[in-house]
Protein backbone atom coordinates (compact mmCIF):
# COMPACT_ATOMS: atom_id res chain seq x y z
CA UNK A 1 0.00 0.00 0.00
CA UNK A 2 1.51 3.43 -0.82
CA UNK A 3 2.51 5.17 2.30
CA UNK A 4 2.35 8.76 0.54
CA UNK A 5 -0.07 10.26 -1.61
CA UNK A 6 1.00 13.94 -1.25
CA UNK A 7 4.23 16.04 -2.14
CA UNK A 8 4.68 19.09 -0.49
CA UNK A 9 7.74 21.09 -1.89
CA UNK A 10 9.24 24.34 -0.53
CA UNK A 11 10.69 26.52 -3.49
CA UNK A 12 14.21 28.69 -2.46
CA UNK A 13 16.90 25.87 -2.01
CA UNK A 14 15.08 22.85 -2.99
CA UNK A 15 14.08 23.67 -6.47
CA UNK A 16 15.57 27.28 -7.17
CA UNK A 17 19.09 28.00 -5.65
CA UNK A 18 19.05 30.76 -3.07
CA UNK A 19 22.33 32.79 -1.96
CA UNK A 20 21.20 33.38 1.98
CA UNK A 21 24.50 34.65 3.43
CA UNK A 22 25.61 36.56 0.04
CA UNK A 23 22.25 38.30 0.06
CA UNK A 24 22.07 39.18 3.41
CA UNK A 25 25.65 40.55 3.82
CA UNK A 26 25.10 42.58 0.57
CA UNK A 27 21.88 44.20 2.68
CA UNK A 28 23.79 44.35 5.71
CA UNK A 29 26.69 46.29 3.30
CA UNK A 30 24.12 48.96 1.83
CA UNK A 31 22.85 49.67 4.96
CA UNK A 32 26.18 50.39 6.56
CA UNK A 33 24.55 47.58 9.74
CA UNK A 34 26.10 44.83 11.40
CA UNK A 35 22.82 43.15 11.88
CA UNK A 36 19.35 43.68 10.65
CA UNK A 37 17.00 45.37 13.17
CA UNK A 38 13.96 44.75 14.65
CA UNK A 39 12.09 46.90 12.07
CA UNK A 40 13.50 45.64 9.12
CA UNK A 41 13.02 42.15 10.56
CA UNK A 42 8.80 42.96 11.10
CA UNK A 43 8.52 45.05 7.85
CA UNK A 44 10.22 42.22 5.90
CA UNK A 45 7.60 39.72 7.58
CA UNK A 46 4.98 41.48 7.23
CA UNK A 47 5.75 41.81 3.31
CA UNK A 48 6.31 37.87 3.25
CA UNK A 49 2.28 37.35 4.04
CA UNK A 50 0.76 40.51 2.35
CA UNK A 51 0.08 42.64 5.08
CA UNK A 52 1.66 45.68 3.42
CA UNK A 53 2.19 45.91 -0.25
CA UNK A 54 5.64 46.44 -2.05
CA UNK A 55 5.47 50.28 -2.72
CA UNK A 56 4.68 50.20 1.55
CA UNK A 57 8.09 48.01 1.82
CA UNK A 58 10.05 50.10 -0.17
CA UNK A 59 8.72 53.36 1.40
CA UNK A 60 10.05 52.36 4.83
CA UNK A 61 13.17 51.02 3.97
CA UNK A 62 13.34 54.63 1.81
CA UNK A 63 12.52 56.83 4.78
CA UNK A 64 14.79 54.47 6.80
CA UNK A 65 17.96 54.71 4.60
CA UNK A 66 17.27 57.82 2.34
CA UNK A 67 20.59 57.95 1.01
CA UNK A 68 20.20 54.65 -0.85
CA UNK A 69 18.66 54.17 -4.00
CA UNK A 70 15.02 52.84 -5.01
CA UNK A 71 16.92 50.46 -7.46
CA UNK A 72 19.82 49.64 -4.66
CA UNK A 73 17.26 48.41 -2.53
CA UNK A 74 15.83 46.08 -5.24
CA UNK A 75 18.66 45.15 -6.26
CA UNK A 76 19.64 43.95 -1.94
CA UNK A 77 16.88 42.25 -2.37
CA UNK A 78 16.51 40.28 -5.10
CA UNK A 79 20.33 38.88 -5.20
CA UNK A 80 19.12 36.31 -3.07
CA UNK A 81 17.68 35.03 -5.76
CA UNK A 82 20.07 32.33 -8.20
CA UNK A 83 19.61 29.76 -10.90
CA UNK A 84 17.42 27.41 -11.54
CA UNK A 85 18.68 23.84 -12.58
CA UNK A 86 16.67 22.95 -15.15
CA UNK A 87 17.20 18.81 -13.82
CA UNK A 88 15.05 19.77 -11.37
CA UNK A 89 11.85 20.92 -13.68
CA UNK A 90 12.46 17.74 -15.78
CA UNK A 91 12.18 15.63 -12.36
CA UNK A 92 8.40 17.69 -11.13
CA UNK A 93 7.37 17.60 -14.91
CA UNK A 94 7.61 13.57 -14.67
CA UNK A 95 6.28 13.54 -11.37
CA UNK A 96 3.15 15.23 -12.90
CA UNK A 97 2.68 13.28 -15.70
CA UNK A 98 3.10 10.09 -13.62
CA UNK A 99 -0.17 11.44 -12.06
CA UNK A 100 1.14 9.00 -8.76
CA UNK A 101 1.23 11.56 -6.00
CA UNK A 102 -0.63 14.56 -5.75
CA UNK A 103 1.89 18.11 -6.00
CA UNK A 104 1.88 21.15 -4.07
CA UNK A 105 4.33 24.01 -3.49
CA UNK A 106 4.41 26.05 -0.31
CA UNK A 107 6.68 28.62 0.01
CA UNK A 108 7.76 31.71 1.91
CA UNK A 109 7.89 34.61 -0.91
CA UNK A 110 6.84 37.60 -2.07
CA UNK A 111 6.34 39.80 -5.16
CA UNK A 112 9.43 41.10 -5.90
CA UNK A 113 11.25 38.01 -5.49
CA UNK A 114 8.01 35.94 -7.81
CA UNK A 115 8.41 39.14 -10.25
CA UNK A 116 12.12 38.66 -10.72
CA UNK A 117 12.24 35.02 -10.94
CA UNK A 118 9.28 34.94 -13.66
CA UNK A 119 12.12 37.68 -15.33
CA UNK A 120 15.13 35.32 -14.94
CA UNK A 121 13.56 32.20 -15.03
CA UNK A 122 11.83 31.38 -18.68
CA UNK A 123 9.80 28.44 -17.77
CA UNK A 124 8.50 29.61 -14.43
CA UNK A 125 4.58 29.11 -15.89
CA UNK A 126 6.00 25.82 -17.01
CA UNK A 127 7.25 24.75 -13.71
CA UNK A 128 4.26 26.06 -11.76
CA UNK A 129 1.50 24.37 -13.95
CA UNK A 130 3.06 20.33 -12.67
CA UNK A 131 1.27 21.34 -9.15
CA UNK A 132 -1.48 20.54 -8.17
CA UNK A 133 -1.56 23.69 -5.99
CA UNK A 134 0.76 26.41 -5.63
CA UNK A 135 0.94 28.08 -2.42
CA UNK A 136 3.06 31.58 -1.47
CA UNK A 137 2.63 32.98 1.73
CA UNK A 138 2.26 36.54 0.51
CA UNK A 139 -0.98 35.24 -1.33
CA UNK A 140 -2.19 32.97 1.43
CA UNK A 141 -1.16 35.34 4.58
CA UNK A 142 0.40 32.44 6.53
CA UNK A 143 3.83 31.93 6.46
CA UNK A 144 6.30 28.59 7.73
CA UNK A 145 7.04 27.86 10.31
CA UNK A 146 3.71 28.57 11.74
CA UNK A 147 1.38 25.66 12.20
CA UNK A 148 -1.44 27.39 10.92
CA UNK A 149 0.00 27.22 7.21
CA UNK A 150 0.35 23.28 7.09
CA UNK A 151 -3.60 23.30 8.96
CA UNK A 152 -4.65 25.82 5.67
CA UNK A 153 -2.70 23.42 3.50
CA UNK A 154 -4.43 20.07 4.74
CA UNK A 155 -7.78 21.83 5.16
CA UNK A 156 -7.90 22.71 1.62
CA UNK A 157 -6.65 19.64 -0.08
CA UNK A 158 -8.43 17.66 2.25
CA UNK A 159 -5.08 15.85 3.16
CA UNK A 160 -4.08 13.27 6.10
CA UNK A 161 -0.66 14.85 7.60
CA UNK A 162 0.55 10.90 7.53
CA UNK A 163 0.00 10.28 3.96
CA UNK A 164 2.28 13.65 2.87
CA UNK A 165 5.71 14.13 2.86
CA UNK A 166 7.17 17.63 2.93
CA UNK A 167 10.63 18.88 1.73
CA UNK A 168 11.98 22.02 3.13
CA UNK A 169 15.72 23.57 3.91
CA UNK A 170 14.82 24.82 6.60
CA UNK A 171 14.92 22.71 9.54
CA UNK A 172 12.51 25.16 11.60
CA UNK A 173 9.54 24.23 9.01
CA UNK A 174 10.21 20.62 9.13
CA UNK A 175 10.82 20.51 12.77
CA UNK A 176 6.57 22.10 12.81
CA UNK A 177 5.62 19.47 10.26
CA UNK A 178 7.23 16.78 11.94
CA UNK A 179 4.91 17.29 15.36
CA UNK A 180 1.99 17.59 12.93
CA UNK A 181 2.54 14.17 11.51
CA UNK A 182 3.93 15.25 8.46
CA UNK A 183 6.66 12.87 6.71
CA UNK A 184 9.55 15.38 6.17
CA UNK A 185 13.11 15.91 4.22
CA UNK A 186 14.90 18.17 5.36
CA UNK A 187 17.20 18.48 2.44
CA UNK A 188 20.26 19.72 3.08
CA UNK A 189 20.98 22.19 -0.42
CA UNK A 190 24.74 22.02 -0.18
CA UNK A 191 24.81 18.29 -0.30
CA UNK A 192 21.53 16.98 -1.90
CA UNK A 193 19.14 17.79 -4.26
CA UNK A 194 15.57 16.86 -4.58
CA UNK A 195 16.00 15.11 -7.85
CA UNK A 196 17.13 12.20 -5.96
CA UNK A 197 13.88 12.04 -3.94
CA UNK A 198 13.22 8.41 -4.48
CA UNK A 199 16.41 7.11 -3.58
CA UNK A 200 17.05 9.60 -0.39
CA UNK A 201 13.52 8.63 1.09
CA UNK A 202 13.00 5.06 -0.32
CA UNK A 203 11.81 3.70 2.46
CA UNK A 204 8.18 6.05 2.13
CA UNK A 205 7.71 4.87 -1.27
Amino acid sequence: MQKIKTLIFDFGDVFINLDKQGSMQHALDLFNLEAFEADMIETNMLYEVGKITTSEFITFYKSKFPKVSETALIKAWNSIIKDFPVQRLEFIKNLALQKKYKLILLSNTNDMHIDYVKETVPFFEEFQSYFDAFYLSQQIHFRKPNTDIFEFVLNENKLNASECLFIDDTKENTDTADVMGFHTWNIDETIEDVVTLFETKKDLF
